[in-house]
């Protein structure tokens, strides 16, 4: 006995620190696990886009295809689309909102069809990951090395669900793509007497000059 405290009360504490060690530990062990795997994700998917979009012998409009389709599989585009337009999603019409959403993936598919199409051998390296606690999502830290140029920081937000995982936002140099729209989507809006048919006829516009 030391201080009053019962040997039997050590032997208790003892007991609980060990349930709690085996308990705790498979929980950092699938959190390490999850963490490799949206490493990999990353990697695939940097894979995925090289091959199938950096081919200059493919029509625009195949690379377009395939674009979409990693896209879809690979970003949680409808979850990206709303967050992007905040507040004014719920000021949208249903139709409004459709369009949108339409509008949206258009413009990222057409906007990285160009992008690859000046792909000149950059590679993306990933470097680390960290996980996100409750919210399940994984940061997934990389760079992209330019032939001659210096590494460009890219990072993801990946959210895992059920076993799957998609891209919830990208950020360039510590810059997030997400937000950046986002303000960039705000502004237009409210130069536009805070109607989001304002927005819709830029992204119209911005898209028929990609044509």
């Amino acid at each position: 006995m030391q201080h009053g405290v019962p040997t039997r009360f050590f032997a208790a504490a003892a007991a609980v620190v060990v349930v709690l060690a085996v308990l705790i530990a498979p929980a950092r062990a699938a959190d390490d696990d999850t963490q490799v795997k949206a490493r990999a994700f990353i990697e695939g998917l940097a894979d995925q886009a090289v091959q199938a979009l950096t081919n200059a012998s493919v029509p625009r409009e195949e690379r377009e295809k395939r674009a979409r389709v990693l896209l879809r599989e690979n970003f949680a585009v409808p979850t990206i689309a709303q967050w992007v337009l905040g507040r004014y999603w719920r000021v949208a019409t249903p139709a409004e909102q459709q369009e949108y959403l339409s509008l949206f993936e258009d413009l990222i598919v057409v906007t990285y069809v160009d992008r690859f199409t000046r792909y000149s051998g950059e590679r993306l390296r990933v470097t680390r990951s960290v996980g996100m606690g409750e919210t399940g999502d994984v940061n997934v830290f990389s760079d992209i090395t330019n032939p001659g140029g210096s590494p460009i920081d890219i990072g993801w937000r990946v959210r895992t669900r059920d076993g799957s995982m998609k891209v919830v936002d990208v950020s360039v140099e510590g810059v997030s793509m997400g937000q950046t729209q986002r303000s960039e989507f705000a502004s237009i809006i409210q130069n536009n007497g805070g109607q989001v048919s304002g927005l819709l006829a830029e992204m119209r516009r911005r898209l028929q000059q990609a044509s």
